[in-house]
C-alpha cells in the first residue's frame, strides 16, 4: 500500500513539473491556456463553439484542443468556426496530462495564439488531479445534472477558478434550483465566480473569452481555498462587487497551484 501511494505521488509530481514548464513556455509566447472540465453531455463543446466563433469575429487569435476517448466529432464541430483545432484521442485514458498536452502542441500551436482552450475528457474525477499548465481552470455543470454536483465532486469544483452553468434556457423545465447550486459551490469553493450560460439563447456569451483575455493580460485569477495553506485560509477575504455576467462573494490573492485531494490509481501506461 505504501508503495502504491508513493507511485501515485510520483506520477502527479512528474505531471506538475511538466505543467509548470508548459505554463512558462506559453507565458513566454503570450498565450494563456484555459482548461475546461465537466461531465459528459454538459454542453462544453457547444459553449466552446460560440466562444471560438466570437473570438474569430473579434479578431482574437485563439486555438482549441479537444480530448476524447474515441471519435473526432468534437474537433469537426469546433473546426467549423475557422480557428485552429487539434483532436486528441486518449485511447481509453480518462484524462489529459501535461506531458501529453505539450506533445500535441509542439509544432502545431500557431505562434500568435492569445488563448488556447483545452477541452478535457468528459469526466469530473480524474482530470481534477492533473494540472495541464493552464492559467484558468473552468468547471462546467448543466442545469440538468443536479444542484449537488459540487458536493459530489469537490475536487473538480473546489479547484475551479471559474464555474459555468450551461443550458440555462431549460432551467425551469429541469427544475434547477439556482440558489441551492450557488450555496453548494460556495461550500467547496467560496468566492469563485459562477456564470450562467446558454449556447441557444446567448446568455453569458463571451464571458469565458473575456475572463481568459483578462488573465492573459495580467489579471489575477481566483485562488481556491483548496490551493491555500492553512495560514492563508485564516486570512479574512476581500469583498469584491458582483462581476458582470456572473455571481461571486469573495476573492483572494492568486498563485497557481493544484493540490491532489483525491489520488487515484496510476495510469495504465505506467
Amino acid at each position: 500500500m505504501c508503495r502504491t501511494t508513493d507511485l501515485r505521488q510520483a506520477v502527479l509530481a512528474h505531471n506538475d513539473d511538466s505543467a509548470r514548464a508548459l505554463r512558462a513556455e506559453l507565458a513566454a509566447r503570450g498565450t494563456v491556456a484555459v482548461s475546461l472540465l465537466s461531465s459528459p453531455g454538459s454542453g462544453k463543446t457547444a459553449l466552446l463553439e460560440t466562444e471560438l466563433a466570437l473570438a474569430r469575429e473579434r479578431g482574437v487569435p485563439v486555438a482549441a484542443l479537444t480530448a476524447d476517448l474515441a471519435t473526432e466529432n468534437d474537433a469537426r464541430r469546433l473546426a467549423r468556426t475557422g480557428v485552429p483545432v487539434q483532436q486528441v484521442l486518449t485511447d481509453g485514458l480518462c484524462h489529459l496530462e501535461a506531458v501529453m498536452l505539450r506533445g500535441y502542441l509542439a509544432g502545431w500551436l500557431p505562434s500568435d495564439t492569445r488563448v488556447l482552450f483545452v477541452e478535457n475528457v468528459g469526466n469530473l474525477v480524474c482530470p481534477a488531479s492533473y494540472d495541464l499548465g493552464e492559467s484558468l481552470r473552468v468547471t462546467l455543470a448543466s442545469v440538468t445534472e443536479g444542484e449537488d454536483k459540487p458536493l459530489k465532486y469537490p475536487g473538480a469544483f473546489g479547484l475551479a477558478q471559474l464555474v459555468l452553468v450551461t443550458k440555462t434556457d431549460i432551467a425551469t423545465a429541469a427544475g434547477f434550483d439556482r440558489d441551492t447550486f450557488l450555496a453548494n459551490v460556495a461550500r467547496v469553493n467560496p468566492g469563485v465566480e459562477v456564470v450562467f450560460t446558454s449556447a441557444r439563447d446567448g446568455q453569458g456569451q463571451g464571458v469565458l473569452l473575456e475572463r481568459a483575455l483578462a488573465v492573459r493580460d495580467g489579471a489575477e485569477a481566483h485562488r481556491p481555498v483548496m490551493t491555500r495553506t492553512a495560514g492563508e485560509r485564516d486570512t479574512p477575504p476581500v469583498v469584491l462587487p458582483q462581476s458582470p455576467g456572473g455571481t461571486h462573494a469573495h476573492a483572494h490573492p492568486h498563485e497557481h497551484a493544484h493540490p491532489h485531494p483525491h489520488p487515484h490509481p496510476v495510469a495504465d501506461q505506467l
